[in-house]
């Protein structure tokens, strides 16, 4: 009796520690042999763009890996690696009153994106993520402009995280 007691027990921690599940609370489904992840600096290539948008698009995206992965940010040859160029930063009107007078501008920024997965070269692509953000007319660019590019940047590293290494 107890050593078919024994066995049962042996063999259902075996089938217990033999199961293993990935979980992730973002989504990400990254192989095991993935260690790494290197952001080269986006160049900006739109006319009259922030002059720290290069910096704060580069740093936002490294943010996103080392707060929502386990990998190590290293600056050259990741095992994930992205690179690309800041291609569109433009202020538009929307929502036209009846005056002709704008009640809502957008500022829109566009990223074209590279990322090379060394590990599974299935995953690689190339693509242009854009976003915006709305802002009442009435504001002065200039006192909002580090808010809104903050937000946008949240909203485009996102949606780089979520194309490369999420199951979404």
């Amino acid at each position: 009796m107890k050593l078919k007691l024994a066995a049962i027990l042996i063999l259902l921690l075996t089938i217990i520690y033999s199961c293993k599940v990935n979980y992730s609370f973002t989504g990400a489904s990254i192989a095991e042999d993935v260690k790494t992840v290197s952001v080269k600096t986006f160049q900006v290539y739109a006319p009259l763009a922030n002059a720290n948008l290069s910096q704060t698009f580069t740093e936002a995206l490294k943010d996103v890996f080392i707060s929502q992965t386990n990998l190590n940010l290293v600056t050259r040859d990741g095992d994930l690696r992205f690179e690309g160029a800041i291609t569109n930063y433009r202020i538009s009107s929307v929502a036209i009153q009846g005056n002709d007078k704008a009640a809502l501008n957008r500022l829109t920024i566009a990223v074209k994106v590279t990322f090379v997965n060394t590990k599974d070269h299935t995953q690689d692509f190339e693509t242009r993520f854009s976003r915006f953000a709305d802002y009442e007319s009435s504001q002065n660019i200039a006192s909002i402009e580090d808010e809104l590019i903050e937000d946008i940047n949240d909203q485009l590293t996102q949606d780089i995280f979520n194309k490369s290494v999420s199951n979404w």
